[in-house]
């Protein structure tokens, strides 16, 4: 795993008697668009949520860019350059798409800004802003309130926020979740074009999604990992069609 932006060393999570996480190992190099799928409660939530330093794992190892941040919290994390999205919206749905953005730049920033006088008006706050939203596709809808919004746009809203964190690994919980078709393929073509840019975990139930954004997939059942490998080779292995992939509802 030399050069791996993210590393991932015989991580165990335990929740009373149930095992998460099993002895689970991966790697993500840069510039990959790496796919992690499997049935409901598999753990690949627990194993996100891990990576981010939400859960503490009992133990193992995760290395970021070579440095262990096994115990580092998710605000050091996310400063160092690992920003996640959530399989549900996280965003304000009182403030414009702009704000919600222009928030994620001032906690990447470290200090504080005067919402209520010019904060808007500064430079530092809306153009990094913007230039994530332009990212995105969405700049046109940068003055609406997020509630506002679509669901197809809150997703695409959200993303814009952990790319304002100027993050070197993207972690992706189910990006299009709750999506219709044709927000489902936007989201693809977006996620496309950040391939070249970003390292990206993305966990996905779209298998139409997986298969045309991921460079390897990693296939998690019952918290342990059972196959890695490019694309076809996974959607032809036997024991993942007959773990997972020949059985999706």
């Amino acid at each position: 795993m030399s050069g791996s932006i993210l590393a991932v060393s015989h991580l165990y999570k335990r929740f009373a008697g149930l095992v998460a996480t099993n002895d689970l190992s991966l790697h993500v190099n840069p510039g990959e668009t790496h796919a992690l799928i499997g049935p409901n409660g598999a753990g690949k939530t627990t194993l996100i949520a891990q990576l981010q330093g939400e859960l503490t794992p009992d133990s193992g190892a995760i290395t970021f860019k070579g440095r262990d941040i096994t115990g580092e919290p998710p605000w050091r994390r996310s400063q160092m350059g690992v920003a996640r999205s959530f399989q549900i919206t996280s965003i304000f749905p009182q403030f414009t798409a702009l704000a919600n953005v222009g928030l994620a730049v001032q906690a990447r920033a470290g200090h504080g800004f005067r919402f209520f006088r010019n904060a808007w008006r500064d430079p530092a706050l809306t153009g990094p802003a913007m230039e994530a939203l332009e990212t995105i596709g969405l700049a046109h809808r940068a003055h609406i309130v997020a509630e506002d919004l679509s669901h197809g746009e809150r997703r695409q809203l959200e993303l814009a926020m952990a790319l304002a964190m100027r993050p070197a690994l993207l972690l992706l919980d189910e990006p299009m979740a709750g999506m219709g078709r044709q927000d489902g393929q936007r989201m693809t073509r977006i996620l496309a074009d950040l391939k070249k840019d970003y390292a990206i975990l993305i966990v996905e139930h779209d298998m139409d999604a997986v298969f045309a954004l991921a460079d390897r997939v990693s296939v998690l059942v019952a918290g342990a990992i059972i196959a890695t490998g490019a694309p076809d080779a996974i959607r032809n292995d036997p024991a993942v069609k007959a773990a997972y992939l020949g059985h999706r509802s």
